[in-house]
């Protein structure tokens, strides 16, 4: 099959001397087992029209929002309720806030279309043309979060439905969410043809013992495949072109993204304290929660900075390899700690820090993104539990409404261009080894 795709990239804003900010909400629609999660309506973002104003308040020009798919048209394709993004997206527009509009975010399609079904990747276009056709004026999109973090969680980990624990769901429910965002453009792209395409996912490292170096490789291979995937990049003598093939992925498959490239206008790496792994065959070291098994080994899963922090790239060296490999402009899209907040603004200073020496290193960086402003609810659990447990984000909410921190002062003297060495408290974070910020900053 072949379709008619927008290849070139777009630039999404011009290449300034600095790094932007920008904003995102977390709005993540999950499900597990026959119950979804809704985000927006957990933080009361859905309530409240004035956050938009907020927003604003805080120099934000940029930022990452929701007309998710579940949420807009969840019983029936053709019952759309387009009184809530009508109503927000008119109110960006008046701000002067530029969206970009995410359509799925971390979910797996309403009832009607799962992405364990064909008809995931056929309605999500057709929704991704109606959202197009209502909102002309809107340039930037995410049809799909996360597509590969989503894959590993829904059909590799069975996390989130449908739960699924084996290569072939995880390769399977990848391959629906790429193929559906390459056809979502071209739907969107037939009405508005200069929409850009940014392309989201979480980037870390896998480092480990010699013994577990192979499924270090792996896992460093897997990372790219989303990117690689829309890029048309993956063909025989790529390196997951056999895993792939083996996972039950057809030649059909893999060869409608090379003769469909649909390549991001912007890559999108989303990035936490938890990205860069550890892998360790001895389990004595480390708490049974962290313990797996490949089928060849049985080894511990643990973060490296608990592992080991002096052995941790850090983001900047992560966004100089995806340069290196796409060249294409890039944003960090994520950038949360949940934290005390002193923490928190360490952790968004390190991130900006690090984007900056990036930048100078060569790499193609646009912005950062303070994520989350609303914080977030029982993601300690990956959304498996309801608790009620929040992370505040550059706002608070424990009050019932946003509540101004010391990190949202700091988003906001970013915003006006303040350096960022002037607004990092004091002090190392937990995560830091003093090695390794000494290098980074040296760069």
């Amino acid at each position: 099959m072949s379709i008619r795709i927008q290849k070139k990239t777009v630039d999404v804003t011009p290449a300034l001397g600095k790094v932007a900010l920008w904003g995102g909400i977390e709005c993540t629609v999950n499900r597990v087992g026959n119950v979804y999660q809704d985000q927006i309506s957990r933080s009361g973002h859905h309530d409240r029209l004035s956050d938009l104003d907020t927003v604003a308040e805080l120099g934000i020009r940029t930022l990452r929002y929701p007309v998710l798919w579940e949420r807009t048209a969840p019983d029936r394709p053709d019952a759309l309720d387009w009184r809530w993004p009508d109503e927000r997206l008119n109110r960006l527009r008046a701000l002067g806030i530029r969206p970009i509009v995410g359509l799925v975010h971390h979910g797996c399609g309403p009832r009607y279309a799962t992405f364990d079904t064909p008809g995931f990747d056929r309605e999500l276009s057709r929704y991704a043309r109606q959202v197009a056709e209502r909102y002309p004026w809107v340039q930037a999109y995410t049809p799909v979060n996360e597509p590969l973090t989503t894959a590993r969680f829904s059909g590799l980990y069975g996390i989130w439905y449908p739960h699924g624990r084996s290569d072939k769901q995880f390769v399977a429910i990848l391959l629906r969410q790429l193929r559906a965002t390459v056809l979502a453009m071209a739907q969107i792209r037939a009405v508005q043809p200069a929409a850009q395409l940014v392309q989201t996912d979480d980037l870390g490292y896998t480092h480990s013992t010699p013994a577990l170096h192979y499924q270090a490789d792996f896992e460093n291979e897997r990372r790219w495949l989303t990117w690689d995937l829309l890029s048309g990049l993956v063909r025989p003598g790529h390196a997951l072109w056999s895993y792939l093939r083996r996972s039950g992925a057809s030649e059909r498959d893999l060869w409608f993204h090379v003769e469909n490239p649909c390549p991001p206008s912007l890559l999108g790496i989303n990035h936490y304290v938890t990205s860069e792994r550890y892998l360790d065959e001895d389990l004595t070291r480390h708490g049974a929660w962290t313990h797996g098994s490949n089928g060849r080994h049985r080894y511990a899963d643990t973060e490296i900075v608990r592992a080991n922090p002096a052995q941790r790239l850090g983001i900047a060296a992560l966004l100089c390899q995806a340069w290196e490999r796409y060249r294409l402009p890039i944003a960090v899209t994520e950038a949360h700690l949940g934290c005390t907040v002193d923490e928190q603004q360490r952790w968004l200073g390190e991130v900006w820090q690090q984007a900056e020496a990036a930048r100078r290193a060569g790499a193609d960086i646009r912005a950062v993104t303070a994520w989350a402003l609303l914080g977030l609810y029982d993601w300690h659990n990956l959304l498996t539990r309801v608790e009620n447990r929040h992370e505040p984000g550059v706002f608070d909410l424990s009050s019932g409404r946003p509540e101004p921190t010391e990190l949202t002062d700091m988003v906001r003297q970013l915003a006006l261009g303040r350096p960022v060495d002037t607004l990092v408290p004091p002090g190392l974070g937990w995560w830091q080894a003093k090695e390794a910020v000494k290098e980074v900053l040296a760069v």
